[in-house]
């Protein structure tokens, strides 16, 4: 009986570290199909986003020339108006108001000065010379009336010309300053694509090469050219920017997301993979290369598009095997299984 005491413990022992060995051994494998980077050759042409923005010149500042606060906005920004619509109505502040009735107050000052002025002149008591100086005087007077009077009858902000409510941040309720741009109206006629590039990208662009655009929910496209290429890096996104003229009635809005091909002449070496292979997060390309059981994220530059695989500019070697199928559900440093035959195969005869 002493034996049976003593090895039943054992037992129980050997059960816990077998269920142990279980679980250490059941860390999260995904299964993967993947396919091998390969040296290929296509047109060049370069598939980029970007928006359409007003051309430079096109856009009409609607500004208070005296101090005012704004009582009601009409038009938001973003909003469509037509030229003379209504887009903020002001109200003349107390300063504003207080320089209208000071400059009245001088203008009639001024006017009586002069009529005092020329009677005197009559009597023989005042020279020619006061009288001019009387004169240019309420003059003077005048036109600061007549300025204020302008400037305070600029209160009800009405659209210049046609077009969409742009950089409009003023509230009800706002003291505005003199001089204030309350806000801009963007022309409807002549717009713009402004595309982001890699700097890399950028070299193979010029200007006068072709474009096809189109809007990134639509297939319908326009033909349009490169306009200009601004090579100041942003520091933000890291890109530079190609520009080009939106033909009229291409039916693109201010501001809408657009999406483009360059095309470049000739054609482009370098390293090819299947379409299905590349991902994108916050328009960053990346892919899953697959290195000793393990998918490792690497960030690519795409180029151009032909069939099913797509050329990559920076990022891949030849050789690399990249997953093709299953990265949606992948992390980096995940483990994963190659869903191929021969990989079945081999894990079947290790069983």
């Amino acid at each position: 009986m002493r034996k049976l005491i003593v090895i039943a413990p054992l037992a129980l022992l050997a059960g816990c570290g077998g269920s142990s060995d279980e679980e250490a051994a059941a860390d999260p494998v995904a299964a993967v199909k993947t396919a091998v980077a390969t040296v290929g050759q296509g047109n060049q042409s370069i598939d980029v986003f970007g928006v359409a923005e007003a051309l430079p010149g096109d856009e009409r500042g609607m500004s208070i020339q005296a101090e005012a606060r704004v009582e009601r906005i009409v038009a938001p920004t973003g909003t469509l108006v037509r030229a003379g619509q209504v887009v903020a109505i002001l109200s003349p502040s107390q300063t504003t108001q207080l320089d209208m009735a000071k400059a009245r107050s001088d203008a009639s000052a001024a006017s009586a000065a002069l009529a005092r002025t020329m009677r005197l002149r009559k009597d023989g008591l005042v020279s020619d010379a006061e009288v001019e100086a009387a004169r240019a005087a309420a003059q003077v007077a005048s036109a600061t009336l007549s300025t204020t009077g302008q400037r305070s009858g600029t209160l009800v902000l009405r659209a210049p010309v046609s077009g969409t409510v742009q950089n409009l941040t003023a509230k009800p309720g706002d003291l505005l300053p003199a001089g204030t741009t309350v806000a801009t109206i963007g022309a409807q006629v002549n717009l713009q694509a402004r595309f982001g590039l890699d700097p890399a990208m950028a070299t193979r662009v010029a200007r006068g090469q072709q474009v096809s655009l189109g809007s990134s929910n639509s297939d319908a496209r326009v033909q349009t050219s490169i306009s200009g290429i601004d090579i100041q890096v942003d520091p933000t996104t890291r890109q530079v920017f190609a520009l080009a003229r939106i033909p009229g009635g291409a039916g693109f809005a201010l501001g809408q997301p657009l999406r483009g091909n360059i095309a470049v002449s000739g054609t482009v070496s370098g390293v090819t993979i299947p379409y299905s292979a590349l991902l994108d997060d916050g328009g960053k390309s990346f892919v899953f290369v697959v290195d000793k059981d393990t998918a490792h994220q690497v960030p690519v530059l795409p180029g151009n598009s032909a069939g099913d695989r797509i050329i990559v500019l920076k990022g891949l070697k030849a050789g690399d095997r990249v997953v093709t199928e299953g990265g949606t559900a992948l992390e980096d440093g995940m483990k994963v299984r190659e869903d191929t035959p021969a990989a079945n195969a081999k894990a079947g005869a290790g069983k």
